[in-house]
């Protein structure tokens, strides 16, 4: 049965469920491998996927069918407000978000939200250019820039459950070394919100695969490579994206493996996705397992994927549809099936707080055939460092265009081919997750790292000026030492505080974290379209397919 009310109906609804809601959320924390509300109370998380699709683009090298661009859905209030009779209706206390612009003004959807007792799991990254790319994965400035920027604006709300620093990363053996990046982008957003004394749980969402790569990429990232049973560097919150119960299956057909995979993990647990489609209609007969005393020792809770249409590889999902103006919200029998079971849903409120037992991080699992990740993370991202290398190189990259990310890639390669006919190398920007090997200037911005190379190049070649070309899009900084020798030593100077580990600081003219004002640079909450954003800035640039041939050493210029 399909139904469909008006907007205008849908505020009157919300109204009444709204009625002896407290305003006043409770926090919640981990103690163990548990979640608990501030009274003590167990918590789960029984929600929905909440993202509007943005485009997406099919090809070969976008198997996953991953959007390009994004609809962020905190930023349109009265499409918020639309739409939280019908979460109310499905029963969620918890909503993930997969895209939000730190710019906009997120006030309206995260109050209404609050008022309503709905949380936030809120993905740091962004489509493209703002996450980490799992074929070239790095971790630099400009995306420790974005993370940081996006908690900032975010830290004011009292809703937000957890932070993800990454979604289905690590998608088979061959690419576990990306979870180096992953783990040391936890470690950092873990001592952000700790310096803002910020309750939010830190957290990374996987897709499911083989327990030969997925039992490690688990255990690594809650566990502490220094051996000292510290949390320095664990998540609080592993989400696996699973959709392995398809129809009206059973435990034992669907999650008795994933059960036993998981039954001494040290962190708390909760299917980040789950709701298969190949077996329509979607009887969310998993429901009643996920939240059972089966299941409740090792998980708490799910997100069901997902509220809005979003098309994929599998097929198509959506529980509701939006009508064309935006003021319509049509329900499916996908609605009305996980309504009937999240209304059922009864999860044990055990074991208490006081008997969930203190956390503990063991040591990290061992590097073997289908697990490849190093236990030496990549230093903390230094924006300062990279700004004094930068203002000293000799040959800045000035791009002939403002369309810049889509040549840095490119001009990158051509760079390291230049200085590697040279004789140079350009592993001062490498990074290599399995060897635990990380170039000096691999934390800095590929636009930084671009420089790099060039004035490689230039200084190689005698600071001849038509050596800073490379195609009209480099610059020679007249202020900056022109000998190989006086780059190295003012280089050396510039990245000394760039190793090691250590608490990020916001980008300079960023606002600080306050639960007093918006920390919005632009954007309108009522326009649907205020939201929709083509990444193309500098902060965003990442991942540019940078693959460079080149052995990892620990020197800066390597041409005398």
């Amino acid at each position: 049965m399909r139904t469909s009310l008006r907007f205008a109906a849908g505020l009157a609804l919300a109204g009444a469920f709204l009625t002896g809601v407290d305003a006043a959320i409770q926090t919640v924390t981990r103690n163990g491998r548990y979640l608990y509300t501030a009274d003590g109370n167990r918590f789960y998380i029984k929600g929905v996927a909440y993202q509007e699709q943005g485009a997406v683009v099919a090809s070969a090298s976008n198997p996953f069918l991953e959007p390009s661009t994004f609809i962020d859905p905190l930023a349109n209030g009265t499409a918020c407000t639309r739409d939280l009779p019908y979460l109310q209706q499905l029963g969620v206390n918890t909503i993930r978000a997969y895209s939000v612009n730190s710019s906009l003004d997120h006030d309206s959807c995260m109050q209404t939200f609050s008022n309503a007792g709905i949380y936030t799991i809120i993905d740091l990254s962004l489509p493209g250019n703002g996450s980490m790319d799992r074929d070239a994965p790095t971790w630099t400035t400009n995306l420790l820039d974005l993370y940081i920027e996006t908690i900032n604006v975010f830290s004011k709300y009292n809703n937000v459950l957890a932070y993800n620093v990454g979604n289905e990363v690590v998608i088979a053996a061959n690419g576990t070394a990306a979870a180096t990046f992953v783990k040391a982008a936890a470690r950092d957003v873990r001592a952000y919100l700790n310096s803002i004394k910020s309750s939010a749980l830190v957290g990374y969402a996987s897709i499911d695969g083989d327990p030969t790569w997925l039992d490690p990429l688990a255990n690594y990232l809650s566990c502490d490579p220094s051996g000292s049973n510290s949390g320095a560097t664990s998540l609080d919150l592993f989400g696996l994206n699973d959709y392995e119960w398809c129809g009206n299956s059973t435990f034992q057909a669907s999650y008795a493996g994933v059960e036993g995979q998981f039954a001494g993990y040290n962190v708390a647990a909760y299917f980040s996705e789950y709701g298969c489609i190949t077996s329509p209609p979607r009887l969310w007969t998993e429901v009643g397992a996920l939240f059972s005393s089966q299941m409740s020792p090792v998980w708490s809770g799910g997100v069901a994927f997902s509220y809005f249409p979003a098309t994929s590889a599998q097929g198509q999902f959506g529980m509701v549809t939006i009508s064309t103006d935006g003021s319509t919200v049509t329900t499916s029998s996908d609605f009305t099936n996980l309504q009937t079971q999240y209304a059922a849903a009864s999860p044990p409120n055990s074991p208490s707080q006081s008997g969930a037992g203190t956390a503990t991080y063991p040591s990290c699992p061992q590097q073997n055939s289908s697990w490849l990740a190093s236990n030496t993370l990549p230093s903390t991202p230094n924006y300062a460092a990279c700004q004094c290398l930068e203002n000293n190189l000799s040959c800045q990259f000035t791009p002939s265009t403002s369309n810049y990310t889509a040549i840095v890639g490119s001009l990158l390669d051509y760079a390291c081919s230049l200085v590697g006919q040279s004789g140079g190398s350009c592993s001062a920007i490498s990074s290599n997750g399995t060897t635990g090997q990380y170039g000096a200037v691999s934390g800095c911005d590929p636009t930084v790292m671009l420089s790099y190379v060039m004035s490689d190049y230039y200084i190689a070649n005698g600071a001849n000026v038509q050596s800073c070309s490379f195609g009209g899009n480099g610059t020679v900084n007249n202020k900056a030492p022109s000998s190989a020798s006086a780059a190295n030593t003012v280089s050396s100077s510039c990245l000394a505080s760039a190793s090691g580990t250590s608490v990020p600081t916001l980008p300079a003219g960023a606002p600080s974290p306050s639960g007093s004002s918006s920390s919005s640079g632009g954007g309108s909450g009522s326009s649907p379209n205020a939201a929709s954003v083509v990444l193309a800035d500098a902060r965003t640039l990442m991942g540019m397919g940078v693959l460079v041939a080149a052995g990892i050493a620990s020197g800066l210029w390597t041409i005398a």
